[in-house]
């Protein structure tokens, strides 16, 4: 018969000594395993969010729409605050570049073929390859193109392009294709929101985020994307240079944000998406 100091022994190694006999984990499905349906459901769902930004974008919009003389009058402001800080004249800058022959068509090819499939390919590939990055991309898309649509209504601006005074031509009617419609009321995009440029907001978002999962210095050269788009939006004369100075100011304080609120973890290819993939925040 064991003592109780002996049972006590034996109940404490079987806790801390590991069974004899080989151990198996209990069994992990991978996330590429999982059904279709519940892959095609998240995709739905990220497309249904994207969807609605556009439609958000397209109603409040409107608002800006009868201030023509408020839009001009800040676009005097604008371009007399250009010349106080001394930034390159816009116009100088155009009357050089279309110096060169073809550049006002290659130009408008750049802005009008760029700016939308090269985001959506930029968020494809972060979909299919890097998820998580993908979400902290889409929401930074978000919040930056809130704090825009904000200013486009508190602040309706006309481009260059449509002040006579400013001596600048309209490289989309000139030469095509354009972005606009003839009614600079019509179509999806504001004619009178240059203030700030989400042509140059995007495109910085879009080099951040190929940076930050790239680990080739070649990753480096996503920042020629931004770069192009700034030379592009002063060239055909949609934007300021200030509309692009705003644009990143307000891509910093977007990120900022989304780092205090969110952290994203590594995450598997096709594993379920976190909680918040539901929400923009």
């Amino acid at each position: 018969m064991k003592s109780r100091w002996g049972t006590a022994m034996a109940v404490t190694e079987g806790i801390t000594r590991p069974a004899a006999g080989p151990q198996t984990a209990p069994p992990v499905r991978p996330g590429p395993g999982r059904s279709r349906a519940a892959r095609l459901r998240e995709l739905v769902i990220e497309v249904v969010l994207i969807a609605s930004m556009m439609v958000i974008y397209q109603g409040i919009r409107h608002l800006a729409d009868g201030q023509l003389g408020v839009a001009f009058r800040h676009a005097d402001w604008v371009w007399e605050v250009e010349r106080a800080l001394r930034l390159p004249s816009e116009a100088a800058i155009q009357h050089w570049a279309l110096s060169w022959g073809g550049t006002a068509r290659l130009a408008n090819l750049y802005y009008v073929g760029v700016h939308f499939p090269g985001t959506i390919a930029a968020m494809v590939w972060l979909w299919i390859r890097h998820r998580p990055d993908y979400l902290r991309m889409r929401t930074e898309m978000a919040l930056l193109t809130g704090a825009a649509l904000f200013v486009h209504v508190i602040f309706p601006l006309a481009p260059p392009r449509l002040v006579s005074s400013f001596g600048m031509v309209d490289t989309m009617i000139l030469t095509g294709p354009s972005a606009y419609p003839d009614n600079s009321t019509d179509g999806v995009a504001n004619q009178f929101a240059a203030m700030p440029s989400l042509h140059v907001g995007w495109a910085l978002l879009v080099a951040i985020a190929v940076i930050r999962v790239g680990t080739s210095r070649w990753r480096w050269l996503a920042l020629a994307h931004p770069a192009l788009t700034v030379s592009v939006v002063v060239i055909t004369a949609n934007h300021y240079w200030l509309d692009g100075i705003v644009a990143g100011l307000l891509l910093v304080g977007a990120i900022r944000l989304l780092a205090l609120r969110t952290r994203y973890p590594g995450r598997l290819p096709g594993q379920p998406l976190p909680s918040f993939s539901r929400v923009l925040l």
